[in-house]
C-alpha cells in the first residue's frame, strides 16, 4: 500500500489540511507516500487582479472560520501578488532532486510557513532560495536546479500524474492498493475522518 498526496504548497486548503495529514502519518509511520505536485496556477509576472485577491483573503477567513489554522493577512498589505504556484511547485521538486524526500517535506513546510505565517511570496524566486538555505540545500545549488529543464520536466510529469489520477482540486490523499486507487480525501478532511476511510479500505 502507498498514500499519493496531491497538492500545491500555495493552496490554502492544504495548509490547513498539513496538520491533519501528519496526524493521520503519525498512526502509520511505516506506511510509504508520494508527493505529487498540484500546480494550481502558471507562471505569471502580472499583477494579481483585485477581485481575486479579495477572494482568496475570503477563503483565508473562511478556512481560518472552519479549521482554526492560522494565517498572517498582511500578505496582501506587505506584497504584490501574483497568480502564479508554478515557481513554489518547482522548488518542491528541487528539494526533492538535492536533498531527498526529507528536504522535499522540509520545503513544503518552509514555503506554507512563509506564505501563511510570514507574510511572504513564494512566487518570488528570492524568497525560495532563502527558503533552500533555510532547509540547509546550497542557494548555488538550488538556484541552478530550480530553473533548469530537468526540474521542469519533472513538473510536466507531476501535472501529467494529476490528470492521469483524475484529480481536479487540492488536497486530495489517495490510497494505492495494488492497482486500485482509493480517496481518503478530495478536499479538507480531518484526522479521524481519514482513519476511518482508511480502516474501512484497508480492513
Amino acid at each position: 500500500m502507498k498514500l499519493i498526496y496531491v497538492m500545491d504548497p500555495m493552496c490554502s486548503w492544504c495548509w490547513a489540511f498539513s496538520t491533519q495529514l501528519q496526524k493521520f502519518q503519525a498512526l502509520h509511520p511505516d506506511l510509504p507516500s508520494e508527493i505529487i505536485m498540484g500546480g494550481l496556477a502558471p507562471d505569471s509576472e502580472m499583477p494579481m487582479p483585485a477581485e481575486m485577491q479579495q477572494k482568496l483573503q475570503q477563503i483565508w477567513r473562511h478556512i481560518e472560520q472552519q479549521t482554526q489554522t492560522s494565517f498572517n493577512h498582511d500578505f496582501w498589505r506587505e506584497n504584490s501578488p501574483r497568480r502564479s504556484t508554478y515557481p513554489a511547485c518547482r522548488a518542491v521538486l528541487t528539494a526533492l532532486l538535492l536533498g531527498g524526500v526529507e528536504a522535499q517535506q522540509a520545503m513544503i513546510s518552509a514555503i506554507q510557513q512563509a506564505y501563511y505565517l510570514q507574510a511572504l511570496n513564494p512566487s518570488d524566486t528570492e524568497v525560495l532560495v532563502g527558503l533552500a538555505e533555510q532547509i540547509g540545500l546550497s542557494s548555488g545549488e538550488f538556484s541552478a536546479a530550480l530553473n533548469s529543464n530537468e526540474v521542469a520536466g519533472r513538473l510536466s510529469t507531476d501535472l501529467a500524474k494529476v490528470a492521469e489520477l483524475g484529480v481536479g482540486g487540492f488536497p486530495a490523499l489517495l490510497l494505492e492498493r495494488g492497482d486500485q486507487l482509493s480517496p481518503l480525501a478530495l478536499g479538507y478532511t480531518g484526522a479521524d475522518k481519514l482513519e476511518q476511510r482508511f480502516a474501512a479500505i484497508a480492513g
